[in-house]
């Protein structure tokens, strides 16, 4: 066995760049966990998902970390993601990652008591227009994604009466994909979007995410800033609630909230698959994955 635990990544970031702030920071983030997981005695090698011929059952585990082209390779990446998984052990597992890729799972949490932004689907081969759907929920100032993305794709904001002005983009997406509607959450604007980490169970560090100036996305691909972020008691309490309804083992999540517009505690998203998890912000936090990763490798 080559490895005990592969931190996987994608091919872009598979090299350390040092003239480049982004690779700088993602193998920073990387090197926090590989650092924790061989303080532990383990074997640990960093590669790229889809490397060429590697054969993975050399590997006793692997974690996701930073492998941010899957959504743009999902036809790539789901077939090795059932083989891959058959002989080694996927941190997360993988019905967790299925289960987390598609957004109906906020409908499941919704289910359990958990408060989410409200949210509309809007499945796949819907014949309606969006200006019928819009007009069915009321709201006003809308977003609309779908159900599979990441990065902000093909995410819009747009004010009902101008429903009208999607409807081509709206048409041609939902033909091939279930899409999503939520009223906007103004709040995001003045007070952008917590991110809680939750580590085997436990909150561990959080951030705060704000949109640049005259957006409303607030990821750094779209300008979007980070700070460092003391969450409350009620916060936590919250994050780790809904980390606990998930149906699957959750070795780490990022649970990204919001004060709705109701002015409650509300989830934006779960983010499983492989989360940014700012261990810049928390370097113990890495140890904290690591010895739970090793922890689930004894058993």
């Amino acid at each position: 066995m080559q490895f005990d635990v592969v931190v996987l990544t994608d091919n872009e970031l598979l090299q350390h760049n040092e003239n480049d702030w982004y690779s700088r920071q993602v193998h920073q983030e990387d090197g926090l966990v590989v650092t924790a997981l061989s303080r532990l005695g383990l074997k640990v090698g960093r590669k790229d998902w889809a490397e060429t011929g590697y054969d993975w059952t050399q590997c006793r585990s692997a974690v996701f970390r930073s492998t941010w082209d899957y959504f743009h390779r999902f036809a790539e990446f789901a077939p090795w993601l059932e083989q891959v998984g058959r002989n080694t052990r996927l941190f997360n597992e993988a019905g967790l990652i299925h289960w987390n890729i598609d957004k109906h799972y906020l409908g499941i949490l919704a289910e359990k008591d958990i408060n989410i932004v409200p949210t509309i689907f809007v499945e796949r081969g819907d014949a309606r227009s969006l200006a019928h759907v819009v007009a069915e929920t009321g709201w006003e100032d809308l977003i609309l994604k779908p159900t599979i993305s990441g990065a902000a794709r093909h995410t819009y904001r747009f004010h009902a009466l101008d429903s009208e002005r999607h409807e081509c983009t709206f048409g041609e997406l939902v033909e091939q994909e279930a899409m999503m509607l939520q009223p906007f959450q103004h709040n995001i604007l003045e007070e952008g979007e917590l991110s809680l980490m939750v580590i085997d169970g436990q909150y561990t560090h959080a951030i705060r995410k704000t949109a640049k100036a005259g957006d409303f996305r607030v990821q750094d691909d779209h300008g979007g800033s980070v700070h460092r972020y003391d969450a409350s008691a009620d916060e936590i309490l919250f994050a780790e609630a809904a980390v606990a309804a998930v149906p699957f083992d959750v070795l780490y999540a990022r649970v990204d909230l919001i004060r709705d517009n109701d002015g409650q505690l509300a989830i934006m998203e779960l983010e499983m698959i492989e989360p940014e998890l700012f261990f810049r912000f928390c370097p113990e936090a890495a140890d904290t994955l690591a010895a739970g990763i090793a922890r689930r490798l004894a058993v």
